[in-house]
């Protein structure tokens, strides 16, 4: 049953941004029972201008403000909240009167090669990773904005995350909420403050930082574009966990304490919740990072290549159109005899953009296999290769979760688009020795809605009325 809290649970939209597509979904009620129906989706990527990979910031804005209509279109309930979240550490750089001074970089773009070996000798990865529990990775905010600097941006030019730019972009005021704040590696790993310590020593300005703000901050009303539609006439914009991994976690129902997740996309992340951060040398040698979640604690997992993988095979071998749909892709894959050997799937060469099936034979070649043929007929043969791949990795990184906290895992969820490939999830299991069991693809959807929820409630930070209400979404998810 809803919760006493809300005599009516309302009518909500939650957007989630993803660097492969971005979605508008409306959340409805039939008497107690939800229903969640996709209502616009959009292809997104990261675009090319000379030698360099953006956003194409306007694009995504029209798609957001399309799906808004279609959501009053569908409805005349009033819409009582909105909540977005996305992929962290991309921003909007905004000049002195506000406005954007230009597409924002994608993380993979090559400009942090140069800003992160910079900044080592000023602040090396050791200090960095105890004022912040975050793996220093030269896609975070920090080696962004500081390239930034190189290329002569104003230092006191304010920045925001695209989910919450997004947020203020439909009339709320410019905020970091914590989940996404984190994954900066600006925040303090011990307290809900930007590190000043790490701002002093990067050289960046501390006053150019949004007002941090907890998960599920009402931080305002739409603006009068929106509150011309009928049912956002009284609409407030909420930040749920504006992380989409933190909301993807957030949408797992799971009433135990020793479980473990994989949130499985374009990237796959494998961790587990702890209610203290772990941020010894060990830690911090394993890869390990300490990210915000819904509900006060941490998401301490580590960043392991994932689907894109797949998908840059897909384009260097099937350039024109995708010959093989994933479902079929799957169970070609499952057909094909096991690999003789396995990648390394975190190896530098593969998190580039670029001929991914030779740089995979590249590796095969120097432990002595033969090569795949490159050509669409194989595919199969580069997915078997991949899932294994990955499944093993998994295997290793949650071995090492439990050596590192103590915990004694005892089942695995995997969200995401990884939550519908059988065959994955079966050499998952098989490489972790423990149970799984498969959450809702878009699971960062009913994480969103669950934080509005408790927001609305004003229990944003109990995690027993986030389980609550992620619990009766996914059970009737549509999404």
């Amino acid at each position: 049953m809803p919760s006493a809290r809300l005599s009516q649970p309302p009518s909500l939209v939650a957007i989630d941004l993803g660097a492969e597509s971005c979605r508008v979904s409306l959340l409805q009620w039939n008497g107690d029972v939800p229903q969640i129906d996709l209502i616009h989706r959009c292809s997104n990527g990261p675009v090319t201008r000379g030698n360099s990979l953006y956003w194409d910031l306007e694009s995504l804005l029209k798609s957001v403000r399309m799906g808004l209509q279609l959501c009053a279109e569908r409805t005349s309930a009033p819409i009582a909240s909105i909540g977005v979240d996305g992929w962290a550490v991309d921003y909007v750089r905004l000049n002195d009167n506000g406005d954007s001074i230009g597409e924002p970089f994608c993380y993979r773009d090559e400009r942090t090669l140069a800003s992160k070996a910079a900044l080592e000798e000023a602040c090396p990865t050791a200090f960095l990773y105890r004022q912040t529990g975050v793996l220093p990775l030269r896609i975070n905010t920090l080696y962004q904005l500081v390239a930034d600097q190189q290329a002569g941006v104003p230092s006191h030019y304010r920045w925001v995350n695209l989910p919450e730019y997004v947020l203020s972009h439909l009339g709320g005021r410019l905020v970091s909420e914590l989940t996404n704040a984190a994954h900066t590696g600006l925040l303090d790993v011990a307290r809900n403050t930007w590190n000043r310590d790490v701002f002093e020593c990067a050289g960046l300005d501390l006053h150019a930082a949004p007002e941090l703000v907890p998960t599920g901050t009402d931080i305002g009303c739409v603006d009068s574009q929106l509150r011309e539609l009928h049912p956002f006439a009284e609409t407030r914009l909420i930040a749920p966990a504006c992380h989409d991994t933190a909301s993807a976690v957030a949408g797992i129902p799971a009433q135990e304490d020793n479980w473990a997740y994989i949130s499985s996309g374009t990237w796959s992340l494998p961790g587990a919740l702890l209610h203290q951060p772990v941020a010894s040398d060990e830690s911090r040698r394993a890869g390990f990072t300490n990210l915000r979640s819904a509900g006060g604690q941490y998401c301490f997992h580590k960043n392991v290549n994932g689907m894109w993988l797949l998908k840059q095979v897909q384009m260097q071998l099937c350039p024109q159109a995708n010959a093989w749909s994933m479902p079929d892709l799957i169970a070609a894959a499952e057909k094909v005899p096991s690999p003789r050997g396995l990648l390394d799937v975190d190896h530098p060469a593969l998190l580039l953009p670029g001929n991914l099936a030779s740089l995979i034979n590249q590796q095969l070649s120097e432990q002595g296999i033969s090569a795949i043929p490159e050509n669409a007929a194989f595919l199969p043969a580069f997915a078997s290769l991949i899932f294994h791949s990955l499944a093993h990795r998994y295997g290793e990184v949650l071995r090492d979760v439990a050596q590192l906290t103590g915990r004694h895992l005892e089942r695995i969820y995997v969200v995401g688009g990884g939550s519908l490939n059988p065959f994955l999830n079966r050499l998952t299991a098989e490489a972790t020795a423990l149970p799984l069991s498969c959450g809702v693809v878009e699971s960062s959807t009913i994480g969103n809605f669950a934080v509005q929820l408790a927001a609305l409630e004003g229990a944003s930070h109990a995690r027993d009325r986030l389980r609550h209400w992620a619990s009766m979404l996914t059970s009737s998810a549509q999404c």
